[in-house]
């Protein structure tokens, strides 16, 4: 006898417990065929739930991450879908508070709202700054806040600028430069702390 031999007859022995069930009860062969189906069917439902539990889970995250725009964790890298209008939009957090920014490699600093600063309780510098934007000349004021959160990727002490005229938050070079790499794939901008 081979290795495989218990379970053969493990296997046979409860085909025919259960076949002699269905004869004694007298059910039609068509209908024993189809409850038989049905028991299959349950039991692979089962098998597939168990074995692919995880990826379950982050096709889960990916579908919420289209649906929401937030971020998709995975890791040490955050995977951020591309929004409708071609932008990458990312639920992040400033000092606890949630802020959604506007990821923009052109903007030298993260800068954050007059509104999220009071929100967020950022100390906001009394020395105001003339700033080359693409929407012309700004002036803003220097922050810094006590920790600034995109996904798992968590920054401390991280300096921002304050600006009262505008009503986008962005997330600026001085961000994705603290990681270990940014890019883009397909329509995910992928940032790895």
């Amino acid at each position: 006898m081979n290795n495989d031999a218990p379970n053969v007859i493990y296997l046979v022995l409860l085909l025919v417990l259960v076949g002699s069930s269905l004869l004694t009860r007298q059910i039609a062969p068509g209908k024993a065929m189809k409850m038989g189906l049905a028991w299959v069917a349950i039991f692979g439902l089962i098998f597939i739930v168990v074995v692919f539990r995880n990826d379950f889970g982050a096709l889960g995250s990916r579908l919420r991450a289209e649906a929401t725009g937030s971020p998709v964790t995975n890791g040490a890298t955050v995977r951020i879908p591309m929004s409708s209008d071609g932008h990458f939009w990312v639920e992040g957090e400033v000092n606890g508070k949630p802020v959604r920014f506007l990821v923009d490699s052109g903007a030298t600093i993260t800068t954050v709202t007059q509104a999220v600063a009071e929100v967020a309780g950022l100390p906001i510098g009394f020395r105001a700054e003339a700033v080359e934007t693409a929407n012309g000349t700004v002036v803003m004021r220097k922050s810094r806040a006590e920790s600034l959160r995109i996904g798992d990727i968590e920054r401390q002490g991280f300096g921002m600028d304050v600006n009262a005229n505008d009503d986008t938050n962005v997330l600026g070079m001085n961000f994705l430069s603290s990681l270990s790499s940014w890019r883009v794939e397909g329509r995910f901008l992928m940032l790895t702390a």
